[in-house]
């Protein structure tokens, strides 16, 4: 059913009147002196994430208006369609069921779609323990792109200390075969496999690696390649022609950036075992029920992604910035990046209609306490104000207390000052009395406006149920941002066209004798210099 524009809503508008009336203007250190109990007013405690929503530039008010233009917007009944298996990936015709995936087996339900998740997690969650039972295989290559990496990656780097010792993970992604030839070097083929991991198995990237993973393995004297080399698809004829001698299947209905928690996280199955990888889907599954059942001034991920609009639209804030204070989180950044960009990076709504309004920011970080040494100069004292999502973590992995301490120091502290600021007058306080002019000009400098707002997030520690609470968490703050916004959130049509022209750039350089004459100048002449330096 067709929508008017978000923009043209009674919520948008009563929220476009509460933000030229306070939200301009907002300031979050007069909020917290008129309301000492701001903090635990504003904190939402959902599975195994706790939020900490009061460092932002909204009150009681602000938020009621955003809820209401959640209700306004069907974002709850956009959430129940997802969950029972409504068609709403409409350009393709597709449900979007990764939900699924996370049933749990002795949870009550006809799903057909939960139901042969869990027949084919059965498979390869047995074929993981017997990879990591017999003791043949030392590495373990996964070879994949997007979707098809950035998960897997994340969580298997995440996870490290849960992480079987006895065998050492890769990921192979880019098609410059520097990534590839990098991961292979010292490697031996014989106790290597490969998990060759698209969803069409078609992905031009993949396939060209996993072609040269079959030479190398071939050059090393590995005369059972089948044995060595596993296919993860949704389309297991071309995998099993291809090569591939054991085939895990996924479906059609799971997108590619959502599909860690189907046979596309065997590496995290083998790397984590089968109780670890429950667990994820454990996590994933209670942050699930949350969003599905918590009322919305307690709903975790709905209320981000509601603040997402309210800054994205409203403050006309381009980016946010993702800090997680916690060394196995390094990844999360880079994997948060394809989740929101790639689902929510729409110019037209589903109707066709272009948007008049901003959709996804830019999605950026680093961990802390390295983002601090390089660009948080920026958020502090630059001319634009980027939300920063602190992700912290209350027990490390390791023995040291006293660097976790300072840590989580550090994480606390940055919050607490992009929100406070130290003013000019605070700043000229400590130069004296009758300061210079060259003085002030320094002091200037030293100060900066505060006001700066931001999250935090706290777990408890990372595990695997907590990681994928934390996951799932950033899969339904996307999802809600997108219903209010009226975008398919599950289609990537913006990145077919590359893909297709890439493929007729190719065949020009392959055949140099073909007519050029039908390209623009900058690419016609950019192969021509390409080829004057081979």
């Amino acid at each position: 059913m067709s929508q008017p524009p978000c923009d043209q809503t009674a919520a948008w508008h009563q929220l476009q009147t509460l933000f030229n009336a306070r939200g301009r203007d907002f300031d979050l250190r007069q909020a917290f002196l008129e309301h000492p109990q701001r903090s635990s007013a504003m904190a939402v405690e959902a599975p195994m994430v706790f939020g900490d929503l009061s460092k932002h530039l909204w009150d009681d008010g602000i938020r009621d208006a955003l809820i209401a233009l959640a209700a306004e917007r069907g974002v709850a009944e956009r959430r129940d369609a997802m969950l029972r298996g409504d068609a709403i990936n409409t350009t393709e015709h597709r449900t979007v069921r990764h939900a699924a995936l996370r049933t749990p087996a002795g949870a009550p339900t006809d799903d057909a779609s939960a139901a042969l998740a869990r027949t084919e997690a059965a498979k390869f969650l047995a074929y993981a323990e017997q990879i990591r039972a017999d003791g043949k295989i030392t590495d373990v290559v996964n070879i994949g792109i997007g979707g098809s990496d950035l998960g897997p990656q994340m969580a298997v780097v995440a996870l490290h200390p849960h992480v079987t010792p006895s065998i050492r993970f890769h990921f192979v992604a880019n098609v410059d075969a520097h990534d590839l030839d990098t991961t292979l070097s010292g490697l031996n083929a014989a106790s290597t496999l490969f998990l060759v991991s698209s969803k069409t198995f078609g992905t031009r990237e993949t396939l060209v690696n996993a072609q040269l993973a079959m030479d190398w393995a071939r050059a090393q004297g590995v005369t059972d390649l089948p044995a060595h080399f596993v296919g993860v698809t949704a389309n297991p004829e071309a995998a099993r022609k291809h090569g591939m001698g054991t085939v895990f299947q996924f479906w059609d209905w799971v997108g590619g950036r959502y599909s860690m928690w189907s046979a596309i996280g065997l590496s995290i199955a083998i790397a984590i075992g089968k109780d670890g990888f429950q667990a994820m889907l454990d996590g994933a599954h209670a942050m699930d029920r949350h969003f599905a059942e918590a009322a919305p001034a307690q709903n975790l991920p709905m209320l981000l992604g509601l603040i997402d609009v309210w800054y994205r639209n409203f403050h006309g804030f381009g980016s946010r910035s993702i800090a997680p204070y916690h060394h196995g989180l390094r990844r999360l950044p880079a994997y948060l990046q394809q989740l929101e960009m790639e689902s929510n990076g729409k110019w037209v709504d589903r109707d066709g209609h272009p948007m008049a309004v901003g959709t996804s920011p830019v999605l950026w970080g680093e961990p802390g306490t390295n983002g601090q040494h390089s660009y948080f100069q920026m958020l502090h004292q630059g001319t634009d104000r980027i939300p920063v999502e602190f992700i912290v973590v209350a027990h490390p992995d390791h023995p040291h207390a006293a660097s976790h301490r300072t840590l989580l120091a550090n994480a606390l502290a940055q919050s607490r000052a992009l929100m406070i600021g130290r003013s000019l007058e605070e700043v000229l306080a400590d130069a004296g009395p009758a300061p210079s002019d060259e003085v002030i000009a320094v002091s200037k400098q030293r100060a900066f406006r505060g006001n700066r707002p931001s999250t935090t997030l706290l777990i408890e520690r990372l595990d695997p149920k907590t990681l994928g609470a934390l996951i799932a968490l950033h899969e339904h703050r996307v999802f809600t941002s997108a219903a209010v916004w009226g975008i398919n959130a599950f289609d990537q049509w913006g990145v077919e066209l590359g893909k297709t022209l890439a493929l007729d750039v190719e065949a020009r350089m392959t055949d140099p004798g073909r007519s050029r004459a039908d390209l623009d100048s900058s690419t016609a002449s950019l192969m021509h210099r390409l080829e004057s330096m081979a």
